[in-house]
């Protein structure tokens, strides 16, 4: 019976990873039907929307999950609108991109991440797969707009987008950063102000000089927000430590 049930919930992922595809192609579409795109622009986010639909069926197939929520629907079109930012970034290393347009699909996926909490929490659908999809299509769109903000400030921006990436190559190598810690509603409030600050940056309103003194600050509070993290797994690594070591000597 478990094995039919497995069954079931894998051909169900591989269904909705072919889903989150379609989505993107059809996005990348209406984007070359539009304003054109180069062929860079389509092979980095059709890697971006194939990746992303593998890491979506593996994720639910790991949950055990049969289907998508109501607000994991919604982060699915978040996940796709942060490919097409994806393909018109790749295009803004050989041509002017369009502006008007980047930054419209960053909004919505911006506005989308306020949508799809609402969501989960009015059909009391929170889960902890729907955080964690929730986590990486916000980071995605933080680096892909990143990438872009290169053209202004230099590579130093990168900083904002690797973030993230950086804690999950350090847990691979270092056991106690793999501990969950207890979810801090400010994780979101700083996630918003990368996604923000970088989008507005986007728009080429400010004089570059005045975006960089704000992402700066975005910086600051992402090193804030991530070392207030690592600190508090390492006060957690030493109480669990000092438990131990007093059960052992109880136990002798």
């Amino acid at each position: 019976m478990r094995a039919v049930q497995s069954d079931a919930v894998t051909r169900q992922a591989g269904r909705l990873g072919r889903l989150a595809v379609g989505l993107v192609v059809g996005l990348l579409g209406a984007l070359a039907a539009t304003g054109g795109l180069s062929l860079a622009g389509w092979a980095l986010g059709l890697s971006c929307g194939g990746l992303g639909g593998l890491w979506l069926g593996a994720a639910l197939v790991v949950s055990g999950r049969p289907r998508l929520g109501p607000a994991d629907l919604v982060t699915l079109v978040r996940a796709a609108l942060a490919c097409g930012v994806a393909a018109l970034v790749a295009d803004s290393f050989t041509r002017p991109a369009p502006t008007a347009t980047l930054v419209g699909l960053a909004t919505t996926a911006l506005a989308l991440d306020w949508v799809d909490g609402r969501v989960a929490r009015r059909t009391g659908t929170v889960s902890s797969f729907g955080a964690r999809f929730d986590m990486e299509a916000d980071a995605f769109l933080i680096l892909v707009l990143s990438v872009h903000a290169i053209h202004t400030h230099g590579v130093w921006v990168l900083a904002i987008g690797l973030a993230r990436y950086a804690l999950l190559a350090a847990r691979t190598v270092v056991p106690w950063l793999r501990r969950p810690t207890p979810p801090r509603h400010w994780c979101k409030v700083v996630a918003a102000i990368q996604g923000i600050v970088l989008t507005f940056d986007a728009t080429d309103a400010l004089p570059p000089a005045l975006t960089t003194v704000l992402l700066l600050g975005a910086l600051l509070l992402l090193a804030e927000s991530f070392g207030r993290e690592v600190a508090w797994l390492s006060r957690a690594r030493h109480v669990a430590r000092t438990v131990d070591a007093r059960t052992l000597s109880r136990a002798v």
